[in-house]
């Protein structure tokens, strides 16, 4: 999805409880992926090419991911129409769900009382009900919340028995349209059913890489089938998470858990374009969700600090949790680093991180704290690399 965000590989702990499998395990084992503890589950970081040609690969040809991780959820009116069901949702996010029409999808945020964000997640309008796509860390949690606040106007329907691919690059499209000829007139955001290799898909057009791309929920059944078949093409390679984490950073999408918590509003993550005009003050449906009477102010006040693009003018990389300073020999950090790597396709360290919104003004020159060095780096804008959607 356009922003959807695992936790990171590095970041995430080994659970006690035993690692659940995604319906493609034995094709990453086949495909040579080096499998981690990620989310709860046994997923690939990395195959052969290993994680530089992954990404770059990815930003020419075709790279295809596995997120069968991530939560799938059908939302259904008891009564009514896709239209009730919109309405019973926008009390739980600050978007305009139900202006969202039939095909398409958005990009929502579930918020907490204080104006945090719960988790990012993304929504499309299939005519007769609504279908969400959810992070993997938050999904049972997600589940939960629609249950407790929706279950007298909504059917909650996990839908678990679906894997969910990517393919993303600037020759996806081509290498979809042979098995999906329709598939090359969806326009980015574009989401519906679609028939590929005699297997019922939902299919979106976008992406967490910042390139054109399809994402695909297949059934289960067919899921080996028909990636296979995808992987078979001489333009595609499988891409494992550590090129998707390199790839979204240097797209500037935000990483749940990370960039983006329950502790920082849309505002402060610089989400602004994603609350419509109607929920913001003085709009048609303005308010009406968690955490309304803490963001809203914010879009006429401003908050107090603001997530920003970082470029290290070295060769080092800043990793997350790096303190930042406003100048070499300060003592009190002003901001901090949530994400940071080696960018491949801008060809240098990039990051980002929260500073005060005073301090947030493109080329700003700070200090990123290193294995006890102050390295040089300046606000840059969002996005590092260019977005090639298909708009």
């Amino acid at each position: 999805m356009l922003a959807h965000a695992p936790d990171t590989p590095a970041n995430n702990p080994a659970s006690a409880a035993p690692l659940k499998r995604v319906p493609l395990h034995a094709l990453h084992l086949t495909h040579g992926g080096k499998m981690v503890p990620f989310a709860g589950y046994e997923m690939p970081v990395q195959y052969a090419a290993g994680v530089l040609k992954e990404h770059l690969h990815t930003r020419t040809a075709a790279g295809l991911f596995d997120v069968s991780h991530m939560g799938q959820l059908a939302l259904r009116p008891k009564s009514g129409t896709v239209a009730d069901a919109a309405a019973a949702l926008e009390r739980l996010v600050p978007q305009d769900i139900a202006s969202i029409a039939p095909g398409r999808q958005r990009y929502a945020l579930f918020t907490n009382p204080a104006g945090g964000i719960l988790d990012d997640l993304m929504v499309a309008n299939f005519g007769d009900h609504l279908f969400l796509v959810v992070n993997a860390a938050c999904k049972d949690a997600d589940e939960a919340h629609l249950r407790a606040h929706l279950s007298n106007d909504c059917v909650i329907e996990p839908l678990t028995d679906r894997a969910l691919v990517a393919l993303q690059g600037p020759k996806a499209a081509t290498v979809l349209a042979k098995h999906a000829p329709d598939v090359a007139a969806m326009r980015f955001m574009d989401a519906a059913p679609r028939r590929i290799l005699n297997a019922d898909c939902f299919v979106s057009r976008s992406g967490y890489t910042g390139e054109d791309g399809f994402e695909i929920s297949i059934p289960a059944a067919d899921a080996e089938r028909v990636v296979t078949t995808l992987l078979a093409d001489s333009d595609v390679l499988p891409i494992g998470l550590g090129a998707r984490d390199s790839l979204r950073l240097e797209a500037g999408l935000c990483l749940y858990g990370h960039d983006i918590d329950t502790a920082t509003t849309p505002v402060e993550a610089a989400l602004e374009w994603a609350v419509q005009k109607k929920r913001r003050s003085g709009g048609a449906k303005a308010g009406g969700f968690p955490g309304a009477d803490v963001i809203l102010p914010q879009f006429d006040k401003g908050a107090s600090r603001r997530r920003v693009g970082l470029k290290a003018e070295g060769r080092a990389p800043v990793r997350e949790g790096a303190a930042l300073f406003a100048d070499e020999t300060s003592t009190d950090p002003i901001g901090t680093v949530t994400s940071g790597g080696f960018g491949p396709s801008v060809g240098g360290p990039v990051a980002m991180g929260y500073v005060p919104t005073a301090l947030s003004a493109i080329d700003t020159l700070l200090f990123a704290e290193v294995r006890g060095q102050r390295l040089p780096l300046r606000i840059s804008k969002l996005p590092f690399v260019a977005p090639t959607y298909q708009r």
